[in-house]
């Protein structure tokens, strides 16, 4: 079987493929790599890369998107999931979500696992997720 990498790359659909670049750009120090219209204005195409994992983040921008916010209730994207690699990391970033401005759910314990999280959204209203996973014992 052919392997893949292991580096993901992630598209979201968005309003304002701008002013989404600007968000990620200010909350997680993402860089943009390159900012792309058809020619025939259909499709805007920004792409951004963290730089020290390399992750690659692009939004995309349809002129037939009616503007609708994203619903995770319908099929496809459920959450955008960020893993941390301490639980300390956690605070840091709701700290950080605070000094933005940016709502969010605090650090959440969950019940059936000793995994934690933080959630907010982003100005399209997709789920995102900060996510420590607990070390195995």
């Amino acid at each position: 079987m052919p392997e893949i990498t292991g580096r993901i790359e992630v598209t979201l659909t968005v309003r304002d493929p701008a002013a989404s670049a600007d968000w990620y750009t200010n909350l997680l120090g993402m860089r943009p790599t390159y900012d792309h219209t058809s020619d025939d204005a259909a499709m805007r195409y920004v792409g951004l890369v963290e730089p020290r994992s390399g992750f690659v983040l692009c939004l995309v921008g349809h002129a037939a998107n009616p503007g609708d916010e994203f619903c995770e209730f319908r099929t496809g994207l459920d959450h955008l999931e960020f893993l941390v690699e301490r639980h300390d990391d956690l605070v840091e970033w709701a700290e950080r979500l605070d000094e933005l401005g940016i709502a969010h759910s605090g650090v959440k314990k969950l019940d059936y696992t000793r995994n934690a999280m933080l959630t907010f959204r982003d100005p399209d209203n997709i789920q995102l997720e900060f996510f420590w996973r607990s070390p195995t014992r």
